[in-house]
């Protein structure tokens, strides 16, 4: 269940979207509350990706989507970034005719409080180390710890990450696990799109199961001590 102790920062209800005139999404209903890591699983297709391109208003949609109170859903992208919002899409977007900095620089502040490259460098010395290098020399893992710490410098607070783990290497997989939990304590909030169960388990503090574009269960972490509740998660990811 939702800790009722912390306000809830998002409130998705009724939410439905669309490609074209394919619809996606039938009526998605998630609650994220201030500082939890919330997680999205199911499979390939399920609407996962499609939830968070619709809280960001990169797809057509309806229904409501209010974000500490306020309702985003006929808000264009560039406003509800400027809300503290940050996605960091599967495919990174890192520019190769750019350097790492260049990358990390590149995305505007849009609010107060956004890390600075010391900061940046602490949480992800890899890319102090590869300051000058082009984008197409990062290797996967440093994409990936590129395309959030150019989020994490706007000033976003809360974080739409999709597939960070995706392709990478244990030893990445965990610096990454490191680097969620930390911000976790910082008071982030973290709606994270998942494949990989055994990592979002070590991360997250509720997991929401997605099929066919609607919301079909709920699992606080802490049941995942029950072998019943495990079960019945891998039932639906075919575990």
């Amino acid at each position: 269940m939702l800790d009722v102790s912390k306000p809830v920062r998002l409130k998705v209800e009724g939410l439905n979207a669309y490609y074209g005139e394919s619809h996606v999404l039938h009526g998605m209903n998630i609650e994220v509350g201030r500082g939890e890591l919330v997680t999205l699983l199911g499979h390939n297709g399920a609407g996962k990706t499609s939830t968070l391109r619709a809280i960001m208003g990169l797809i057509r949609r309806n229904g409501s989507i209010r974000f500490d109170g306020d309702e985003l859903a006929r808000m264009p992208a560039n406003r509800i970034a400027r809300r503290g919002i940050g996605y960091v899409p599967e495919e990174r977007g890192i520019f190769a005719s750019l350097d790492t900095t260049e990358n990390l620089l590149l995305p505007p502040v849009v609010k107060d409080g956004g890390m600075s490259i010391a900061e940046i460098h602490t949480l992800f010395p890899n890319l102090k180390e590869r300051a000058r290098s082009p984008g197409t020399k990062l290797s996967g893992g440093e994409q990936q710890m590129l395309a959030m710490a150019r989020i994490l410098r706007t000033g976003a607070d809360f974080l739409l990450l999709d597939e960070v783990t995706e392709g990478l290497a244990p030893v990445i997989i965990e610096q990454i696990g490191v680097v969620i939990r930390l911000l976790k304590e910082r008071g982030f909030t973290i709606l994270l799109v998942e494949q990989n169960f055994p990592f979002a388990a070590t991360v997250a503090d509720r997991h929401y199961v997605v099929e066919s574009g609607r919301v079909v269960d709920m699992v606080p972490n802490t049941a995942l001590s029950n072998p019943d509740e495990v079960s019945r998660l891998h039932s639906y990811l075919g575990i």
